[in-house]
């Protein structure tokens, strides 16, 4: 299976999403993030991810006679390399975009509906959206692009400690037109 087939079944790209971070999960925390999901089929593509190198097992122990594994996404596995992207067509990159966008509209509608008595805060939760022109040409869209990777990089060594919170950053980069 190509990687994109293997990444962008919603399922898989959910478990992915959920694992972010460097997080380290059981089957049972996929299924309390993922509720929706029936167990079977979560641990059916769990299975599929493993086996394909997307998802290591950090750690094993045995519960009520069967063994509970412990999982952590393997990075460099877990995306479309640029080679393979240069190769797909117009309508795989159709679907591979509309996955990852129903994915993140998930994750939204997950945020919107956790709302508690206060109701929505944006601002408090460090939510937001929006989308901006620029005028660049090449050799400055590259430098932007570099420039978004050092801070994205400057930041993804931090470990889970009081006061943070896991946050989702999602990047589209369109040609206007």
């Amino acid at each position: 299976m190509a990687t994109a087939d293997l990444l962008l079944h919603p399922v898989r790209l959910r478990v992915v999403q959920a694992l972010l971070g460097d997080r380290t999960l059981t089957t049972g925390n996929l299924h309390a993030e993922l509720p929706d999901v029936p167990v079977a089929t979560l641990y059916r593509h769990v299975g599929v991810l493993a086996d394909a190198g997307v998802l290591e097992v950090v750690g094993e122990r045995r519960v009520r006679g069967s063994t509970e594994r412990t999982y952590r996404l393997v990075t460099a596995a877990a995306s479309v390399g640029p080679d393979e992207a240069a190769g797909m067509t117009p309508e795989e990159h159709r679907r591979a975009f509309g996955t990852f966008v129903a994915a993140l509209l998930a994750d939204f509608d997950r945020w919107a509906d956790a709302a508690g008595p206060d109701g929505l805060d944006p601002a408090r939760d460090g939510v937001g959206y929006r989308m901006t022109g620029l005028w660049l040409d090449d050799e400055e869209f590259s430098g932007l692009l570099d420039d978004v990777r050092a801070v994205l990089r400057a930041r993804l060594d931090n470990t889970p400690r009081a006061g943070r919170r896991r946050r989702l950053v999602g990047t589209v980069f369109l040609p206007g037109g």
